[in-house]
């Protein structure tokens, strides 16, 4: 049986920024884990949160604030986290911003 794969030549260009929105899109998803695309226009957010699995985040494209836990980073293109379960963390777009989500199920 041939194994399924998803190739994507440049996520940068997959994704769209809606005016004055966030766009998700889920690129994977399997029994073990599960990739979503996002692209937030400026000064949209994802307000503080928790997940019960690890996670982490590829910042793409763009400049936001990241809060992870208490502590609040400044992410960038290029800049990568990992969140271990339940911790609280929130992200707020400076400018057109397209980050990776992935995350590892259980």
């Amino acid at each position: 049986m041939a194994e399924s794969y998803t190739y994507i030549p440049d996520l940068r260009a997959h994704t769209q920024i809606t005016p004055g929105g966030i766009l998700s899109q889920t690129i994977q998803n399997d029994e073990r884990s599960k990739t979503v695309l996002f692209g937030f226009a400026p000064g949209q957010e994802l307000s503080a949160h928790t997940a019960p699995f690890p996670a982490m985040l590829v910042f793409l494209k763009g400049e936001a604030t990241l809060r992870l836990g208490a502590d609040e980073k400044e992410a960038v293109e290029g800049s990568f986290a990992y969140m271990p379960p339940y911790l609280e963390h929130g992200i707020k777009a400076k400018s057109d911003v397209v980050m990776l989500l992935i995350m590892i199920k259980k």
